[in-house]
């Protein structure tokens, strides 16, 4: 890694009065000091490279920080929000640059490949722009709620399983209510375990790319100036938000994505990184996709397990949203959330060593 520049400053000034009070100790051994004037006069000692400059008190005043460096540092470090102004213009250079070139180079490509290519450059982009963030504060991907040594770890695998329970619970909740009915085996033979390993691999990106670009670098850099809960909040509307450009998306569904960011945001606080929500956000769209055959924020796709149906009214079965834009669905996460937090217990984000 390589090493910060950062300016050197003096950073020690000691007061000295010419009255200094030692430890009784110190008094046999120490001279007995002159007594001073009646008017006291204090100095500054100010360390430098070449010599010992005596400072005045109007002096000092010089060696306070301007104005203009207390609007952008604090105490220790850039300030949050200028930190976050950085990181945005380096994402949004880097996205407007690949979009320019990459809509050239892959023109006649198919849309499912283009689709994959763009989720994972768009990964890769904030993974960077956290890379070069992290060289300036002297932090690590893993600070930013990231660390590979945990990667496919055990808090991966409980994701996946809640994700998939989450989902396989919505759906019998909705065929109790009579607007789900899970259908007949769609797939036979190889093609079971060809659609089932394809799409791994597919919503693996997606969860990468959705949970570290909603709740990575930014929730990172916001909690450090606002706070957890509102940037966590804040995080999850732009989550929420952030799929209203899906088709067939309506108000319940967004809501419901926006309450997921929220649920991710808790897991998160809870575990100290992003791998269980990662995890569960995988398991959650892969089942909706491939195993069940449901629509997913809208959008359904072929290879799918089960030749799944729904119907009755949009708020309950969700309508062209799938499951996720069903009440029923606002329901699991709330006990989701409730199972999590009596599983989970400590706040483990931001680190604060």
């Amino acid at each position: 890694m390589a090493t910060s520049v950062a300016p050197h400053v003096a950073h020690f000034i000691v007061y000295l009065p010419h009255r200094l009070d030692f430890p009784s100790a110190f008094a046999a051994a120490s001279p007995k000091p002159t007594p001073p004037a009646r008017n006291k006069r204090y100095v500054a000692v100010v360390p430098t490279c070449k010599e010992t400059r005596v400072l005045t008190p109007n002096a000092q005043h010089s060696a306070a920080p301007s104005r203009f460096h207390r609007i952008f540092f604090g105490p220790a470090e850039l300030r949050p929000g200028w930190r976050l102004v950085i990181f945005l213009a380096i994402v949004i250079a880097l996205i407007n640059a690949t979009n320019l070139v990459f809509n050239w180079l892959l023109r006649g490509v198919d849309k499912t490949a283009v689709f994959l290519i763009f989720q994972l450059i768009n990964f890769l982009i904030f993974l960077f722009a956290s890379w070069i963030m992290g060289r300036i504060e002297r932090r690590t991907i893993a600070d930013y709620g990231l660390p590979w040594r945990n990667m496919f770890g055990i808090r991966f695998w409980q994701g996946v399983l809640l994700g998939f329970a989450a989902i396989t619970a919505l759906l019998a909740a909705m065929r109790v209510a009579g607007v789900f009915y899970f259908g007949t085996v769609a797939l036979r033979g190889a093609e079971v375990w060809k659609w089932a390993i394809a799409y791994a691999p597919v919503f693996l990106l997606v969860a990468l790319r959705e949970e570290f670009r909603a709740r990575g670098y930014g929730l990172y850099t916001l909690t450090a100036g606002i706070g957890f809960c509102p940037a966590a909040i804040v995080s999850a509307a732009y989550f929420g938000y952030s799929h209203h450009g899906n088709s067939g998306e309506d108000w319940i569904g967004l809501f419901n994505a926006g309450a997921f960011g929220l649920l991710a945001c808790f897991l998160l606080r809870r575990t100290g990184n992003l791998w269980l929500p990662i995890g569960l956000h995988m398991a959650f769209d892969w089942g909706e996709t491939y195993f069940y055959g449901v629509a997913d924020s809208g959008q359904t796709l072929p290879g799918h397990l089960l030749n799944s149906s729904s119907s009755g009214p949009a708020w309950l079965s969700g309508g062209t949203v799938g499951p996720e834009g069903s009440l029923l669905c606002t329901l699991m996460l709330v006990i989701v959330w409730l199972v999590c937090a009596a599983w989970l217990r400590g706040v483990k984000y931001p680190s604060t060593k």
